[in-house]
């Protein structure tokens, strides 16, 4: 089982928003890449996106930046993995990365008939990996009271 993953790509001209800078949905696209082939690599599956939240965009990422996705494992439920994934982008010839965006998905293991499949857990060995884990259990707490609140919203559009 391969708990982490990085994927290296380089920002292109084709990327970039109108204001010169690589586009959201270039990075968010590069993030769901990294959280499948973390995901995938843990379970052995086939894995879905079920969230992606707490996208935070820090700083911009420029066309010819080399841009590191990290995804890595920080807790596991019966089918699901939460997935910490940071981007950080560079200047190829200097290598000196900067933190650009980070975020938490969430990936569901799915049998061949789409539904949900048990993966391996993932049990923390470091303090820092328990911090994540705490993290991971924090940040699923709020995200069923933000959930309930949405449901509001919903019922607004029906």
């Amino acid at each position: 089982m391969q708990r982490e993953v990085t994927l290296r790509f380089l920002a292109e001209p084709g990327d970039v928003n109108f204001g010169g800078k690589v586009h959201g949905g270039a990075v968010m696209k590069w993030i769901d890449l990294a959280a499948y082939a973390c995901a995938a690599g843990w379970s052995g599956k086939y894995c879905i996106t079920a969230y992606a939240g707490g996208i935070r965009f820090v700083k911009p990422i420029h066309v010819g930046n080399l841009v590191e996705v990290s995804a890595k494992v920080i807790y596991t439920g019966r089918s699901s993995m939460h997935i910490a994934i940071d981007v950080q982008a560079s200047e190829p010839t200097k290598l000196e990365r900067r933190l650009t965006t980070h975020c938490i998905v969430i990936m569901v293991a799915v049998d061949e008939h789409g539904k949900p499949t048990d993966v391996p857990e993932w049990v923390p060995q470091t303090e820092e990996d328990i911090h994540l884990r705490e993290s991971a259990v924090k940040l699923m707490e709020m995200r069923k009271q933000i959930g309930e609140e949405m449901e509001a919203h919903v019922k607004g559009f029906k």
